[in-house]
């Protein structure tokens, strides 16, 4: 998933840069309240050996049902949450080695914005005291602090003279995700997750703000990990895609390669419900029928099976691996249908590298 930038030196000397975050075998589970009749203890798996790196400079969108994993996977990367096993590598250290004020420098480095932007913001402070708070904890000056608070909010298309000293509930939804914007950049950070930072907001406003996401990306050379159900959002501001499926990674690669030489029957069934203004893409029967299985008990093998209208035997016996697609190196997928090997009768005879 690693792409080479030509300023970089690694760039210049043939070779891939080196990705800002590395993501090895992540999982998380949540353990089930016990049903007091000594019967064995149930987990969620929520996240199930995920794996994945983000380019520096790039924007990773994941994308995948409700309960596939993608905001605990999230927040597993950002610390909120401890993971029960994998590692993390975040430019070029492992995370689990930071403590203390280590811990509280990779916190400036990563940032995120979330969904819920009026949950997200302080009601007792203004607009200018949000954005201000962070950098003053880490030993800003109060005078210095609110001067880049100032800034930040003229960029982000906040005059401050009109809302530094607004409250919240002043501001209107897409005002408010500015302004959570605006405070992410207030720590100068590297990596900044975006947890469906739009999904609440109108269209109109929507593209306003993903405009400005993408000029402050090329402005600070910034990564993003994008979260979103939109897939045509996703589409505009990713340069890779991860889809996700009870709590595990199907598909991943290069943008214009998944949504255009998609290689998952789930991924396929996903960009199928995108509307389309041509009438001969219409879909008119849904590729999918009922929901998924249940994250406590996942099914063994391919945990899409149940609901693939291309299942066989051999997809409940073997748990297909996330391999190359022949065509692109960066374009990855875990489906028997592409393993000539796998012993499925409809797999591609050309399909792996």
């Amino acid at each position: 998933m690693n792409t080479t930038s030509p300023s970089s030196p690694a760039a210049e000397h043939g070779g891939r840069p080196q990705p800002l975050l590395v993501v090895r075998d992540l999982k998380k589970h949540f353990p089930v309240r016990d049903s007091g009749f000594g019967g064995p203890r149930k987990f969620v798996h929520a996240v199930d050996g995920v794996n994945f790196s983000v380019p520096k400079g790039k924007t990773l969108g994941i994308v995948g049902e409700s309960g596939c994993g993608k905001s605990t996977t999230a927040r597993l990367v950002a610390r909120l949450m401890a993971a029960d096993a994998g590692s993390l590598v975040f430019d070029g250290e492992g995370v689990e080695e930071f403590r203390g004020l280590r811990l509280k420098d990779f916190r400036r480095k990563l940032q995120m914005v979330f969904q819920d932007s009026f949950a997200s913001l302080n009601p007792r402070l203004t607009i200018a005291e949000t954005v201000a708070y962070g950098p003053r904890v880490h030993g800003t000056p109060a005078a210095e602090a609110m001067r880049q608070a100032h800034r930040l909010l003229d960029r982000v298309g906040l005059e401050a003279a009109n809302f530094a000293n607004r409250y919240p509930h002043e501001l209107s939804g897409g005002q408010r995700q500015r302004v959570n914007i605006a405070r992410a950049l207030a720590y100068d950070p590297q990596l900044v997750i975006l947890d469906e930072a739009v999904a609440a907001l109108d269209k109109s406003v929507q593209a306003q703000v993903l405009n400005l996401l993408q000029e402050l990306k090329a402005e600070r050379g910034l990564t993003y990990l994008f979260i979103s159900h939109d897939l045509h959002v996703v589409h505009y501001l990713s340069d890779y895609v991860m889809v996700m499926y009870l709590g595990q990674v199907i598909e991943t690669g290069p943008v214009e390669r998944i949504y255009g030489n998609t290689a998952h029957p789930y991924t396929r069934a996903l960009l199928s419900a995108v509307p389309s203004m041509d009438p001969a893409q219409r879909t008119e029967a849904s590729p999918l029928a009922g929901d998924p299985p249940n994250p406590i008990n996942p099914p063994s093998g391919c945990r899409f099976r149940d609901r693939c209208p291309h299942a066989q035997p051999v997809c409940a016996e073997k748990t297909p691996a996330l391999a190359v697609i022949r065509g692109n190196a960066e374009h990855f997928a875990a489906c028997h249908l592409n393993d000539p090997a796998s012993g499925h009768p409809a797999a591609l005879k050309e399909s792996i590298a």
